[in-house]
């Protein structure tokens, strides 16, 4: 017969109290490993508002700009109406200035001119050249001022610290705050930064050039790179024999995938510049590398859309008499574009924030106008905000913090742009 007899009672609460015990300490590890999860995002957000708050708050003053108002005679004597890009606007400019003040002598002369920017002549020159029709009459004026004058009116420099400690002595601190009395200072949205190139003077300094330089690069690197890698791809996972050979290509490409920018860069100092002659600092060398980076990219966010793709798709469209290049091309292409489209610009946002392989192959040289066409020297906004970053003005440095804002809005919008698409273009199975 079985023995049916029963464990005592002090066996079954003892086995109760050990599978309790138990039960509270895989719900504590739960608790613990969520615990760590919690304070890993809570501290990725903190470094990650810290980093915003620090770009805004050093950056936000660059999109602003302090000018002065000057009223200045365009006399027809010193402007001929037939050529007048030949006058000297630097004279008429710092006469005009000067009028405007009383008691001035030699001593306080040149602390009056320094106030003005190096680029209110040139805005006073561009603005008789567009409009002739200004000559022989007497005009008003908004112009930049200097860099250190900029820098009092932003809180940057405090009239409390010694003078001897200052960029601006106390004369010019006190001008200063008369003018703004009578309404002569403003601050209007600092607009040069999107329309002028760069420059030595931090007030005149601009990204037009970075801008355009940039969209260029990434045209070639679109161009080169979206084609060739999408036709790898689709030849390597639906066409390629499964051999040694593939396996090699395969693994290659993942590994290219994880090699360093500037390697890429190395490559092409070697190839495009040295070996086949290009100009150095012009975009479309900056394309072709950024090409070459991107490609392992987007081979492989296309190889793995197109195995998302479900077989019975395939073989439904091979048993109504597709070929195999049709089946590709009409039917599974097409399903896995979401997925392309979303590699495609992302490999494409990461090309925009590349700063080494353009350092290597000069687009980080000193380009005072916006390039015109891939063949001109030019820079690109990563290597812009390393210039600026390494320049010593006080100025620069908001305008590497608002350079980088940018960047990061741009990137964002790519992103973001790679989110919608694949949202509005998924299949879902």
């Amino acid at each position: 017969m079985t023995d049916t007899t029963r464990p005592p009672a002090s066996g079954w609460a003892d086995e109760a109290n050990r599978s309790n015990i138990g039960l509270k300490r895989r719900h504590a590890r739960s608790r613990r490993l969520q615990g760590f999860g919690i304070g890993a995002i809570a501290l990725a957000i903190l470094m990650l508002g810290t980093l915003l708050w620090t770009m805004v708050s050093t950056g936000y003053s660059a999109f602003v700009q302090t000018h002065l108002s000057v009223e200045v005679t365009l006399s027809p004597e010193e402007i001929d109406a037939q050529s007048p890009g030949d006058a000297n606007y630097r004279d008429i400019m710092q006469r005009a200035w000067l009028s405007s003040f009383d008691n001035v002598t030699e001593e306080n002369e040149g602390d009056l001119l320094s106030m003005l920017s190096r680029g209110a002549e040139l805005q006073l020159r561009n603005l008789v050249i567009d409009d002739p029709s200004l000559i022989g009459q007497t005009i008003q004026m908004e112009v930049p001022a200097a860099d250190d004058l900029d820098q009092v009116e932003k809180g940057f420099v405090s009239r409390a610290t010694p003078e001897e400690y200052r960029i601006v002595n106390d004369r010019q601190i006190e001008i200063f705050y008369e003018l703004k009395q009578d309404g002569r200072v403003s601050t209007p949205f600092n607009t040069a930064l999107f329309t002028e190139a760069d420059s030595r003077f931090p007030e005149l300094a601009g990204l037009k050039g970075a801008l355009i330089g940039s969209f260029f690069a990434l045209l070639v690197c679109f161009v080169l790179s979206f084609p060739i890698g999408i036709a790898a791809a689709i030849y390597l996972e639906e066409f390629a024999p499964k051999n040694r050979w593939t396996d090699l290509i395969e693994v290659n490409i993942n590994n290219l995938a994880a090699v360093p920018s500037i390697v890429f860069g190395l490559l092409g100092l070697a190839v495009f510049i040295g070996f086949l002659g290009f100009p150095r600092s012009i975009p479309l060398v900056g394309g072709m590398v950024l090409a070459l980076m991107t490609l392992p990219t987007i081979i492989i966010s296309t190889r793995a859309a197109l195995k998302a793709v479900p077989p019975s798709v395939r073989e439904a469209a091979l048993g109504v008499g597709a070929s195999k290049l049709q089946t590709v091309l009409h039917h599974v292409l097409p399903l896995a574009l979401p997925g392309i489209m979303t590699g495609t610009i992302i490999g494409m946002a990461q090309a925009l924030g590349e700063t080494a392989p353009l350092l290597l192959i000069g687009m980080n040289a000193f380009i005072t106008a916006a390039p015109d066409s891939m063949m001109s020297p030019s820079t690109a906004l990563p290597t812009q905000i390393y210039i600026w970053a390494d320049s010593p003005e006080r100025g620069f440095t908001a305008r590497t913090s608002a350079a980088i804002m940018v960047l990061l809005g741009f990137m964002i919008i790519m992103n973001g742009i790679a989110i919608y698409l694949r949202k509005r273009l998924e299949t879902r199975w």
